[in-house]
């Protein structure tokens, strides 16, 4: 595949990719179980309030900006890893980040189920146990960055933390009551309705951060894209770009984790869809280009999975990993036909 398009094929694309994602933004504000028409979408923003207003505003509208910021934020925190470790198959889990979020979540769901924990705290609680549980697997990390030279250490290490999590989880599921081990599987499964309208904003300021570090990461990872040697030829401190590379992705990747579940496949594949689409190895153009091109991989995930069955939302999970496997596949593929010739 040859790379680096003209900059005028890069200007069209982005047009297109904001284009399409204002299609499939309203699109998933028509879509659900109560019909919603363009008029009364517009009657609420423009005009009087309507019947289709509270919907929107409290349901509708939520899940989408959510939608929207799951894609960039797991889409951005997948283009990073793949380009730190070198490795096509990254994804933005590979740091046992999202495995600490899950811990977190494990505790308090088991535990609550034996609590006198009010309904309207449960959520709350979640968010701040997963977050936790990421935070303490972030600073694991970074403790050990400082300390291990060789980056394929630390991906090793990130496998590690996540498989003792998980046994965790599992003695967890064990020893629970039927009750929260079922809460805590539907949690897994994947969720972008489950924020209300008054943790958006708190989920947008937090995946704000995490994509300012990203960002400004950018200039190292391009040096990075041909290994640390020549990244330190170019006076990159390998050590202070790694650690905020890895705080980005970890920001992003919790917060998207705590507010969502883990929801998989689009931190893999959408990285490799964007460079498909523009042939550039540019961080610079492959950052907006992957946050577009997540930010509508999301949103028509979100579409399909209130569309495939009336009446019913399907767990975004599931839906995520049919779109997502068939490009894992592709870039298997075409990986190999490289290595044999």
């Amino acid at each position: 595949m040859k790379l680096n398009r003209p900059a005028k094929y890069n200007s069209l694309f982005f047009t297109l990719l904001g284009c399409l994602l204002a299609v499939l933004f309203i699109t998933d504000l028509t879509v659900g179980s109560v019909e919603v028409s363009l008029k009364d979408i517009c009657d609420s923003f423009f005009g009087e309030a309507t019947g289709a207003s509270k919907i929107l505003y409290r349901f509708r509208l939520p899940k989408a900006c959510v939608a929207v910021f799951t894609g960039v934020s797991l889409s951005v925190a997948g283009l990073q890893m793949q380009t730190v470790f070198r490795n096509p198959l990254a994804d933005p889990y590979v740091l046992g980040v999202s495995s600490g979020a899950g811990l977190g979540v494990a505790l308090f769901i088991m535990g609550a189920s034996s609590w006198a924990v009010m309904e309207r705290l449960r959520d709350l609680g979640t968010y701040a146990a997963a977050l936790g549980g990421s935070s303490l697997v972030l600073t694991l990390i970074l403790l050990v960055s400082v300390r291990v030279k060789d980056v394929m250490s630390v991906l090793i290490l990130g496998v590690m933390f996540g498989s003792g999590i998980s046994a965790i989880i599992s003695i967890l599921q064990y020893f629970s009551p039927s009750s929260g081990v079922k809460t805590y599987v539907i949690w897994t499964m994947g969720s972008l309705g489950s924020v209300s309208s008054d943790k958006v904003l708190l989920m947008g300021c937090a995946l704000l951060a995490g994509i300012m570090i990203s960002v400004y990461s950018v200039k190292p990872l391009n040096a990075l894209l041909l290994g640390e040697n020549y990244a330190k030829s170019m006076g990159v401190n390998i050590r202070r770009s790694r650690n905020l590379i890895f705080l980005g992705t970890s920001i992003l990747t919790g917060t998207a984790t705590a507010f969502c579940g883990p929801i998989g496949f689009i931190g893999i594949a959408v990285p490799h869809l964007t460079r498909m689409l523009f042939r550039q190895a540019d961080h610079r153009v492959l950052m907006p280009g992957t946050m577009l091109t997540g930010a509508c991989i999301m949103l028509l995930c979100d579409i399909l999975s209130q569309c495939v069955i009336k009446n019913t939302v399907l767990p975004i999970n599931s839906v995520t990993a049919l779109l997502g496997i068939p490009v894992i596949i592709f870039v298997i593929a075409g990986y190999n036909r490289k290595r044999r010739l």
